[in-house]
């Protein structure tokens, strides 16, 4: 017999996450370890923990996993592996290994699980890495996900940390996912906007990274489940600048705005303004906008600051490599994040 993979997760993707600020009360009284080799840590956190090696080599080491968001076995094992190997491209790295972490009830057929697996390897694979193992639990509600190892240079690697004022504000995929993937679980499908979801879900931030990489980037962090205004908030917090975002120029995928416009919201939604709207000025912006800015993504693409002198350059080289890039903001001085 069928089964849905959805049917037996409570919530699913990114939107699963714990509270980005009850995650900070719990971390808070934590002691990082005293290493100095431990280049990124908790203090402050990042996408992703970075450990040098010696002059040249940093590793950087990463873990993320979630309950399904689709029902197709195959698209829920490449999602899954894209959203954790995108940590490593958001820390500006190169992955090199990584291993499966998982949780399936007995009920579900080999068939369903060697899907999950074998689309995870390709991904893994289209990633210039290998997937080596890993660990497998009973558990009634399916999960998966990868840990992942990649290198980076010591001196060479990104933060959300380093924004300056005068950087510009960039995005690499569209908005929305949460929004359209939980509408169509209320029975208000867009197929359109669902395919473009699938779509950027499964697009490795490889290509974008590469494509920034010779710009050396102010920060970088990616956008999954805290939303756009979580991850910008932290952005602004780690580095001790106000952000600005204009609302006219967030991109939104297909059907994602009218979802919101008819009440869509996921759980992540109120759990992202419970944890960033204190630091957010949005005045006069509409809820569906909002909503689209709060929305939980999974897999989402890189929010980048960039010297404002170097956009026109940037964006010509991601049109030549066909790479989305959109600018939606600013970075200032001051604090806290405001949606214009």
């Amino acid at each position: 017999m069928e089964v849905k993979l959805t049917d037996l997760a409570r919530s699913g993707g990114c939107a699963a996450k714990y509270s980005a600020a009850r995650l900070e009360e719990l971390l808070r009284g934590f002691v990082p370890a005293e290493a100095e080799n431990l280049l990124v840590g908790l203090a402050p956190a990042d996408d992703a923990a970075v450990y040098r090696l010696d002059d040249e080599r940093a590793l950087v080491f990463t873990l993320d996993f979630f309950p399904p968001l689709v029902d197709d076995p195959a698209l829920f094992g490449r999602i899954a592996a894209t959203n954790a190997l995108n940590d490593v491209f958001a820390m500006g790295g190169t992955p090199l290994l990584a291993l499966s972490i998982a949780a399936f009830p007995e009920s579900l057929p080999n068939e369903t699980l060697a899907a999950i697996f074998g689309a995870a390897d390709e991904q893994v694979r289209s990633a210039g890495a290998i997937l080596a193992g890993g660990h497998t639990l009973r558990d009634e509600e399916p999960k998966y996900g990868l840990a992942v190892v990649g290198t980076v240079h010591p001196r060479g690697f990104w933060s959300k940390a380093t924004a300056r004022p005068g950087d510009a504000l960039f995005l690499t995929k569209p908005l929305g996912t949460g929004l359209l993937l939980h509408a169509a679980r209320e029975g208000k499908r867009d197929e359109q906007g669902l395919e473009e979801a699938y779509g950027w879900m499964t697009v490795l931030n490889r290509a974008a990274a590469d494509a920034l990489r010779p710009f050396s980037p102010g920060a970088v962090t990616d956008v999954t489940g805290f939303g756009l205004l979580g991850h910008a908030y932290e952005l602004a917090d780690r580095s001790g600048v106000r952000v600005m975002l204009e609302a006219a120029s967030l991109p939104a995928l297909t059907g994602a705005l009218d979802a919101a416009a008819a009440g869509v919201r996921t759980g992540g939604d109120r759990r992202n303004r419970d944890f960033a709207g204190p630091y957010v000025e949005a005045e006069g912006v509409g809820e569906e906008t909002l909503a689209l800015a709060y929305d939980p993504q999974t897999a989402g693409g890189l929010l980048v600051s960039l010297p404002a002198d170097k956009a026109v350059v940037l964006q010509a080289a991601f049109a030549a490599s066909k790479l989305f890039l959109c600018r939606i903001g600013r970075v200032e001085h001051g604090e806290g994040v405001a949606l214009v």
